[in-house]
């Protein structure tokens, strides 16, 4: 059986996470549909638009601007780093129940240090934006004990 997952936010046009889940798939023969669904809050709300996924057997989300808090408020359990956090980017929906995760800092400081070979301990570091991204990356980015 396929599972199904997908990306949502809006805009979402423009996001690489389909092909990026779709060759990681091959790359390990499993067998699921990864799309970028756009929610239009003209039309629904965010709410709405998670349940019809779940009645619809998505196995998970990633939740991109501008929903992440909303996804912090709609989940019934957090993980740690979205407790911290105070966002969302990760649904898991399993037993009838919303798991939220945030995995944008980890993902981050993993690839900055280990791809990239870029240590932060004792680096300045400068970040741009904000919201449920920046909001994400902080503690993790903290603990890694980079400059003042």
């Amino acid at each position: 059986m396929t599972d199904l997952y997908a990306v949502v936010g809006n805009p979402i046009a423009h996001s690489k996470s389909p092909l990026i889940h779709r060759l990681f798939a091959e790359q390990t023969d499993q067998d699921l549909v990864y799309e970028a669904l756009l929610i239009d809050t003209e039309d629904t709300t965010f709410q709405f638009a998670i349940s019809d996924l779940i009645a619809r057997g998505y196995k998970g989300i990633n939740i991109t601007v501008p929903f992440k808090l909303d996804a912090f408020e709609l989940a019934d359990e957090l993980s740690p780093r979205a407790e911290v956090a105070h966002a969302v980017n990760t649904f898991s929906f399993e037993d009838g129940k919303i798991f939220g995760d945030n995995t944008d800092g980890i993902g981050l400081v993993t690839d900055i240090e280990e791809n990239a070979n870029r240590p932060f301990k004792d680096q300045k570091v400068l970040i741009l934006g904000a919201g449920g991204a920046v909001q994400g990356i902080l503690q993790p980015l903290l603990e890694k004990q980079p400059g003042l």
